[in-house]
């Protein structure tokens, strides 16, 4: 098998040379905005996970940081043809050295005509959220309930905090004076459709009403039930935003679209976690990750034959948002909104001292990454 090497143990082969022929060639647009990408140093990286670490929490087994590098030559593999931008931030995490690596971020999106969003920690007076908007191809930031504080036996041990414990107010009036995009990762084990969840989501967008707030992986809606719960209470305001990263359940994509609409959803891969080989199967609010890497959370495998059909989890979100456009009749001109024009334009939202200099005959156009 004609295999390429893409990030940590994940390759490019042709089974994903022809499912990218067969579902995704004529359907995915000629340009892209990844809206939500970690790209990162691992030189940043200050703490080491041991074994007892990376098993705890699945995703802990695939935190081998991608760099700029890194991520411009994946780009130009798993998208043929196409030209791509991105919305770029490192890990958030006190296990990284948090200034460097948005430093980093800043200075290799400028290089590249794309854009970051500033790790923050909820620590940060005023003062430092307006620098970080002042540094380059910096349009926003990233903040994260684990920035709280640092607890090396658990990831969750903030997950039932309230938003303005990682997000206070007084960097929201920063970042609403600034007309910034915040990409938020809602808290609660009950996903974005806890009640403090809502209230909280709702007062910022009362209050702050120029932040660009996107919320990521549809708040957290793996499953469908947390789609329902979580999307409805939302969906009549017209200036909330939500990227689509990490969601692979097709259910999810048809019940986003059906009630938000694809003027508002962002497309995001959450790469490096979704170069995963494999798919995913869902139980109810619940889901299990299918690959074929014997990682330690991997314990139910499929037998050689279906794994040997497995192609790349990015893929599989595309064709699952793919089928639920097609069920709902969904052309050409939603598709490049969500892949391409909604993140373009909260871009071109910004305020005007974050707007990248271009051309005025050239807008529109990106560089591709």
């Amino acid at each position: 098998m004609n295999e390429v090497p893409l990030h940590h143990v994940h390759t490019y082969t042709d089974v994903d040379r022809a499912f990218w022929a067969e579902h995704l060639e004529d359907w995915v647009p000629r340009r892209i905005i990844d809206a939500h990408v970690h790209i990162v140093h691992p030189r940043y990286q200050i703490e080491t996970l041991t074994e007892e670490m990376r098993h705890g929490y699945w995703v802990n087994e695939l935190l081998d940081m991608q760099d700029a590098e890194t991520a411009e030559r994946c780009y130009h593999t798993v998208y043929p043809g196409r030209e791509v931008s991105c919305v770029a931030f490192g890990f958030p995490g006190l296990g990284w050295d948090i200034e460097g690596a948005n430093l980093y971020v800043s200075t290799e999106m400028a290089k590249r005509n794309c854009h970051a969003l500033a790790v923050v920690r909820p620590t940060w007076v005023a003062e430092q959220i307006a620098w970080w908007l002042d540094q380059p191809a910096v349009i926003g930031v990233k903040p994260y309930y684990t920035l709280i504080g640092y607890d090396r036996t658990t990831r969750d041990r903030y997950i039932e905090a309230s938003i303005f414990e990682f997000l206070p107010h007084h960097q929201l009036e920063v970042l609403d004076a600034r007309a910034a995009w915040v990409t938020l990762h809602v808290p609660k084990a009950d996903r974005l459709g806890h009640p403090d969840n809502i209230r909280e989501v709702q007062e910022i967008r009362r209050r702050y009403p120029r932040i660009k707030v996107v919320i990521a992986h549809l708040g957290r809606s793996y499953t469908l039930p947390h789609a329902q719960e979580g999307l409805a209470p939302l969906a009549e305001d017209p200036g909330l935003y939500f990227d689509n990263s990490a969601v692979l359940n097709p259910a999810v994509h048809r019940y986003a679209l059906e009630t938000i609409g694809p003027e508002r959803i962002l497309y995001g891969t959450d790469n490096p976690i979704f170069y995963l080989r494999g798919r995913r199967q869902w139980h109810g609010r619940t889901y299990v990750n299918r690959c074929s890497h014997p990682f330690h959370f991997n314990k139910e495998r499929e037998s050689p034959e279906i794994e040997a059909k497995y192609t790349l989890y990015m893929y599989e979100a595309l064709k699952a948002l793919k089928d639920a456009c097609a069920e709902l009749g969904l052309g050409s001109a939603a598709v490049e909104a969500m892949l391409h024009g909604n993140a373009s334009c909260l871009i071109d939202a910004t305020s005007p001292s974050r707007l990248r200099e271009k051309d005025p005959s050239d807008h529109g156009k990106e560089t591709a990454t």
